[in-house]
């Protein structure tokens, strides 16, 4: 088998904070113990095979500029091959234990739908053998319901019901080698879920078709006999002006409406998030709150572009807060840390490949110990049960168990006057939390 990656002639190993070496881990120590589990346990790392592999420094304003020599052929199976190759041959080279795609990234779409699943179907099993031989998992699958021409109106919620039925044969197909590989979860991104304008759009309508896709997704779920866990992946806009699926409130109503919320759970991205208006711990925290957390797509948005950006995630503060909230919601379970993340346009060599991951992976296990450590002081925690220390005494817990009406609420104003000021103590907090920045 051709050497795609000859750069890097073993696995990237930890060699600790004062390494040199750009080629090794500084943080990273996937056998390191951290409250109880190996940070490969928490973190759960996944390279997706879109950005990695697929992309090619292309942009709204730009062809691409990087060349790989894994598709350097007009035969289009031929490179599905090759580039299959490639990645098991990074991901064993970076280390990680999980990877993710879409049905359209590892297998080209041929001229009939019949067509492209058989060769799916060559790609899968290629696939299977080369997860055995390495022992590389799939985190998890999803399908390309929006890059075809046929789904300019979106999949589930196009107007025609022949492209709903078309996006319905596809996903059908996807999730069967999802299964056939041992995917621990299943993502649905609407990426045109959506309007561009209201003067020509059904809203109420397409929501319900959207909703009718993700009840016959679960049917089949079952049929097929699969245990791994649905998501759906909010984004609020990009390429539509809106897009059903706004941020992880948005969707926790839509499966709250249609009866969804024992079948799915949210994969978060962070700069999805960014571009809902709100921080990636927002959504998080949300999550969390309501029992929705599955996985995460980690990357980050520049915040002076209004657009999706997927930067490698390199902010600490960022890492070390979203696995705070992480871990106090319980771990991964099925989920995990999947890079989302393209390299910048600039960056085209293929050894920018295993930097970027990197990076990404050392920034996490910093995020990683940081939050432990958080936790384990508990200072954090403490401060929040001090602040709401009134809904646990004798009034406020009748507040929350409906004990109190309105004339109860009354006469107890009418008792006591008026409640006291309680400082937040913001600018302490967050200067407790800059000390764990070292």
């Amino acid at each position: 088998m051709a050497a795609y990656f000859p750069e890097v002639n073993a696995p990237i190993a930890y060699a600790g904070p004062d390494s040199k070496d750009a080629l090794t881990f500084k943080h990273y120590n996937a056998s390191e113990k951290v409250l109880g589990k190996t940070m490969a346990e928490h973190l759960r790392f996944a390279v997706c095979y879109w950005h990695t592999f697929k992309n090619l420094g292309g942009d709204p304003f730009g062809v691409g500029t990087m060349v790989r020599n894994y598709n350097g052929t007009t035969d289009a199976m031929a490179a599905a091959h090759a580039t299959l190759d490639a990645a098991f041959e990074f991901f064993t080279k970076l280390g990680v234990p999980y990877w993710c795609f879409h049905d359209r990234d590892i297998a080209p779409e041929a001229e009939t739908l019949a067509e492209t699943n058989k060769r799916l179907d060559v790609i899968a099993g290629k696939a299977k053998q080369l997860q055995d031989d390495t022992g590389v998992k799939l985190l998890w699958g999803t399908s390309n319901c929006f890059t075809h021409p046929r789904f300019m109106a979106g999949a589930a919620t196009n107007p025609s019901p022949h492209v709903f039925a078309y996006a319905a044969a596809q996903i059908k197909k996807a999730m069967e080698i999802t299964h056939e590989l041992g995917g621990a979860g299943y993502v649905f991104w609407g990426g045109r879920e959506g309007y561009d304008t209201l003067l020509n759009t059904d809203m109420g309508r397409e929501l319900d078709h959207l909703a009718r896709m993700m009840h016959l997704a679960a049917d089949y779920r079952k049929k097929l006999g699969a245990t791994f866990q649905m998501y759906i992946e909010p984004k609020p806009k990009e390429p539509t002006k809106h897009q059903y699926d706004f941020d992880a409130a948005g969707c926790h109503a839509f499966l709250l409406k249609y009866g969804l919320t024992d079948h799915f759970k949210l994969n978060i991205e962070a700069n999805h998030a960014t571009l809902a208006g709100h921080t990636f711990v927002h959504e998080l925290e949300y999550c969390v709150a309501n029992d929705l957390l599955g996985s995460i797509d980690a990357n980050r948005g520049d915040m002076l572009l209004g657009w999706d950006t997927d930067q490698f995630p390199l902010n600490i503060y960022d890492c070390a807060l979203a696995m705070y909230t992480v871990l106090r919601g319980g771990g991964f379970t099925t989920g995990g840390l999947n890079f989302d993340a393209k390299l910048r346009r600039q960056s085209t060599e293929p050894i920018d490949l295993f930097h970027a991951h990197i990076g990404a992976m050392d920034a996490f296990a910093r995020g990683l110990k940081i939050a432990a450590k958080m936790l384990e002081d508990g200072g954090f925690a403490e401060n929040v049960r001090k602040r709401y220390a009134g809904w646990d005494e004798t009034f406020g817990k009748d507040i929350e168990n409906g004990k109190a009406d309105f004339a109860a609420l009354e006469a107890f104003v009418l008792k006591h006057g008026e409640p006291e000021t309680q400082s937040g103590g913001q600018e302490r907090l967050e200067n407790i939390l800059n000390e764990y920045m070292r």
